[in-house]
């Protein structure tokens, strides 16, 4: 959307209120006047009372991978997918995401480094070729015990982010079963190993287990590697499960807890000053899927402070609402959950508030039986001449 937008007659949710009858005039890429009533400028869109939004910022989407890979035995081409899950994300309202790329092998889950690689690739000559229509970003998730992905980081990095306008996320993980989101070695079992009898579950786990224990010494060769790398990257710990796994954390860089696993975690996130991500479907299931701290206890502590799709980018808005709807948030808060918040866990100041000299990205909004309806998304990132999707 490189041209200006003027659109009268919404709902305009602002950081700390809703603005009725609101009419907000963007030119060249940047808000330029939110009104309430009065006289709109010729031409101005009818939001028809809908609510205007913030575009949605996502800092966690696993969804890219979901979308080329529907089927165990199905494979689709990654410039179609990407495309494909653009318009999915697009029709969330998000309009900026972060896609989260393994940097590991994972069999269980069909990731490679390989296939993080392609999508990497994919995602980057889509935005270099002006084909975006929003704003296409990366969460590179580094396994703490894999030293070929680490490799495989450190040349990408060096080779496609040593100079960009801000730097991209890196996420420090260690998914071996009995660590972090699977401390619960049964649960794993349960979730990923359905398919045999218990004891084959188990033994293929113990496997699992100890192939990755051979590794256990490359999670703090992988921690001082991206410690050294500060100011270049920004450093997300993920699913920490302790105060102290917390503590150590923070004294190495870290700036934001993603998916802790636990209260305790939270609260100690807070008190090193790291900024919290969870997980909106979390927020809509009413808890987490592994069994571990639901969201909506975080936020009722305040312990949040972003929202992410983490593999369904309809959850965004969903939560939001959901979150206003039962009354556990004010929707300005809660439209903060999803715009601002995240956008500070990305190091992005210049978007997720509707605000006058803010990026004009923005989502039209409405409530139908009780859930949000995305009636329309612009997004700065998209140079087509368009008024909206």
């Amino acid at each position: 959307m490189t041209s200006g937008l003027a659109i009268r007659n919404v709902r305009a949710v602002l950081q700390d209120e809703v603005l009725d009858d609101a009419t907000v005039v963007t030119e060249a890429g940047v808000v330029t006047e939110i009104t309430a009533g009065g006289t709109a400028p010729p031409g101005a869109l009818d939001g028809r009372g809908a609510y205007l939004l913030p575009g949605l910022v996502d800092t966690h989407s696993d969804g890219l991978e979901k979308e080329l890979q529907p089927r165990p035995s199905v494979l689709f081409d990654v410039g179609f997918g990407l495309a494909s899950f653009e318009g999915r994300v697009r029709a969330s309202g998000i309009t900026t995401v972060f896609h989260a790329t393994g940097f590991y092998g994972d069999d269980a889950k069909g990731r490679s480094i390989a296939g993080a690689l392609a999508r990497e690739q994919a995602i980057r000559e889509r935005v270099r070729d002006g084909l975006a229509q929003i704003d296409h970003r990366m969460l590179f998730r580094l396994d703490a015990r894999d030293p070929a992905g680490l490799a495989a980081l450190d040349e990408t990095l060096r080779g496609h982010y040593a100079e960009v306008d801000i730097p991209p996320l890196v996420s420090y993980e260690d998914h071996t079963p009995g660590q972090g989101q699977f401390r619960d070695v049964d649960a794993y079992v349960r979730l990923y190993l359905t398919s045999e009898d218990e004891a084959a579950a188990k033994a293929a786990v113990q496997a699992k287990i100890a192939d990755r224990d051979t590794r256990v010494w490359h999670r703090e060769v992988a921690l001082r590697w991206l410690v050294e790398r500060r100011g270049t990257i920004r450093l997300l710990g993920h699913d920490p499960v302790t105060p102290e796994e917390v503590a150590h954390l923070a004294a190495s860089a870290v700036t934001v807890a993603e998916f802790p696993t636990t209260l305790a975690a939270a609260r100690a996130a807070r008190e090193h000053g790291l900024l919290i991500v969870a997980g909106a479907p979390n927020v809509l299931r009413g808890g987490s899927h592994s069994g571990n701290v639901s969201a909506t206890e975080l936020i009722a502590h305040g312990l949040v402070d972003g929202l992410s799709s983490d593999y369904m980018p309809f959850t965004m808005i969903g939560a939001a609402f959901h979150l206003t709807r039962t009354g556990q948030a004010t929707l300005p808060a809660a439209v903060r959950l999803v715009t601002e918040g995240p956008a500070q866990v990305a190091g992005l100041d210049d978007r997720g508030r509707l605000a006058v000299g803010a990026r004009a990205d923005l989502s039209l909004v409405t409530v139908d039986a009780g859930w949000p309806t995305v009636r329309s998304t612009w997004s700065v990132a998209d140079s087509r001449e368009l008024v909206g999707a």
